[in-house]
């Protein structure tokens, strides 16, 4: 790459994430406040996040609060190269380039730890669990962003061998009821249009999952027209979907029936070979979970005769049966890969969510036990407060007697 071509990508990586802190009004506010602060004078963070231009702004508050961040993907295919050059260009340490191999990927996610990191911040715990696998012992305390990585975090604390405090961000309201609903069930079937162009309206899609994620996508698939399938093991959700509108079938019926599939468990070989056998003439496969691990892919290529790409985002399979089955994003996380990934509004929420737990973290890690942890109600209502207050919005206060007749104390007529 020319000289003259790094600084085009540095300009363009500029202008998009100045453009995604427009519509981050509670982290500019907290950036702000950072600047003067400087809560993380001589800290180093490492994070592993999903390069893009909201990510920019999370770093590069956390760099003017004083902390030497260091950053790697978490994802192979989710880098934005422009978004890389122009957080180097801001003396943001960046290991990732978008189409990494699995080896790079590791390798960079290696070079973050390289460096001592006193906190982590990550999405999916794989920069966690590589440290924990490594046997160092410099982090203090670490948040994580995804269900899957909450998930894989609380088991190594049940095993007894999480080594820090960990915030869950994604257990965090301000995070999921809004990033894992609104922004992936938009962002998702972003994705899934610019990669395929198809019209939603009158397909049968068919959502494997009904958590925050599922739920959201499903509902934005109904609004656009779709007839929507739900394919859910817990019984809880299955019934959820259900009173919601949503026909629910097992994975092995729907299979049959379905002309686009999505992914949103966080689970392996959610979508199995014998589902793959199954499929109709020209189904479409989509992954909104956090690793290429929902669809079984091995599966897919052995029952393939011919696999071919159609464009940079799309695969045909041709079955053994004569059938073809095309894939999205190689697998991986559609709304990143095929799309520019969660709007900056609502991401505004969780990168908020994480920087202020660092700063809890910063401050009250050392009286933390070594185990996951809630990201603490004063930091949600402080965030809620600042989105509500940048869209205008107002909301009442308990009156004094409210407070005292919730409290349990009674009045004298």
């Amino acid at each position: 790459m020319t000289d003259r071509e790094v600084l085009e990508l540095i300009e363009k990586g500029k202008t998009r994430t100045a453009w995604a802190s427009r519509q981050m009004p509670v982290l500019s506010q907290i950036r702000a406040r950072f600047q003067k602060e400087h809560p993380f004078c001589g800290i180093k963070v490492g994070l592993c996040l999903h390069i893009s231009a909201k990510t920019a702004n999370l770093a590069l508050a956390l760099r003017d609060g004083g902390a030497t961040v260091y950053l790697a993907a978490s994802n192979p295919l989710s880098t934005q190269d422009d978004i890389a050059w122009y957080l180097r260009q801001e003396g943001i340490e960046v290991f990732a380039r978008r189409g990494e191999s699995d080896e790079e990927y590791r390798a960079s996610l290696e070079k973050v730890l390289f460096f001592s990191p006193d906190y982590l911040i990550d999405d999916g715990a794989d920069l966690t669990i590589l440290y924990h696998l490594k046997g160092a012992r410099t982090v203090k305390g670490g948040t994580e962003e995804t269900t899957t990585g909450v998930t894989r975090l609380k088991n190594l604390e049940k095993a007894g061998k999480l080594l820090f405090p960990v915030v869950a961000v994604n257990q965090a309201l301000t995070k999921y009821l809004f990033d894992n609903r609104y922004g992936t069930g938009q962002s998702a079937l972003d994705g899934i249009l610019r990669a395929t162009n198809i019209l939603i309206a009158g397909s049968c899609a068919v959502v494997c999952g009904y958590g925050w994620v599922g739920k959201g996508v499903a509902r934005r698939l109904q609004g656009m027209g779709a007839r929507v399938i739900v394919t859910e093991v817990s019984p809880v959700r299955a019934l959820e979907a259900l009173m919601d509108g949503f026909q629910v079938l097992p994975i092995n019926k729907a299979a049959e029936i379905g002309d686009l599939f999505i992914t949103c468990t966080g689970n392996l070989k959610v979508i199995s070979r014998d589902d793959l056998k199954k499929m109709k003439d020209g189904a479409i496969l989509a992954n909104a979970g956090h690793f290429n691990v929902e669809i079984d892919l091995s599966a897919l290529e052995e029952l393939s005769t011919e696999i071919r790409s159609l464009s940079p985002l799309i695969k045909e399979y041709l079955l053994r049966n004569g059938k073809r089955i095309y894939l999205l994003g190689e697998g991986r996380l559609v709304n990143l890969v095929c799309g520019e990934g969660h709007p900056a509004g609502v991401m505004d929420l969780s990168f908020s969510t994480q920087a202020l737990s660092l700063e809890f973290l910063v401050h009250e890690g050392a009286n933390l036990d070594a185990r996951v942890h809630s990201v603490p109600e004063f930091i949600e209502s402080q965030i809620a407060s600042l989105k509500l207050k940048s869209l205008g919005a107002e909301i009442d206060s308990l009156t004094p007697e409210q407070i005292r007749y919730l409290s349990g104390f009674l009045t004298e007529e």
